[in-house]
């Protein structure tokens, strides 16, 4: 349970992967294990028939208070590009683990749901990271057809967030 301000969010599982440490790349292949609370199994029930699913965590190991997050960063780097090349921007501009608050949201390939525990793939969460709740992923009402992103993103010879 976290509590902060009057909001109080409750675990509903925990990531079981074997991943202790966050590494740069290659979350995609990782398969991890969902263990969902059993007191809510039944509210997994037809989850299975989504091919995927969209996965939200609380980033434990992320230590960050509201007063001490940096409002404005470089994006981290990714391919070819060094962090200098690329502009200062805000802090809501990139999907740096270090916020107001370490909430973590993936959308991952559901592969077999087995009573409580969901066996999924891409999920980008180190072992023993707490749930706090999981939707479907729906076609055309999660993704935005117009969706547009700057240069800094869609520059095909680099991935930076």
């Amino acid at each position: 349970m976290i509590s902060e301000s009057g909001i109080t969010l409750k675990a509903i599982g925990v990531v079981r992967n074997g991943i202790k440490e966050r590494p740069s790349q290659g979350w995609g292949e990782i398969i991890s294990d969902i263990v969902i609370h059993s007191s809510l199994t039944e509210a997994l029930d037809n989850l299975d028939e989504f091919s995927h699913i969209i996965i939200i965590w609380w980033m434990h190991q992320v230590v960050a208070h509201l007063g001490q997050v940096r409002t404005k960063i470089h994006p981290t780097k990714r391919g070819e590009l060094p962090v200098g090349d690329l502009p200062v921007v805000g802090l809501f501009a990139t999907r740096s683990p270090n916020r107001p608050n370490p909430v973590g949201k993936t959308t991952v390939r559901l592969l077999q749901r087995e009573g409580n525990i969901l066996r999924v793939k891409g999920l980008d969460a180190v072992d023993g990271t707490p749930v706090i709740d999981i939707k479907p992923y729906i076609p055309g009402y999660d993704s935005a057809t117009d969706a547009k992103a700057p240069l800094w993103i869609t520059n095909r010879r680099a991935k930076y967030y």
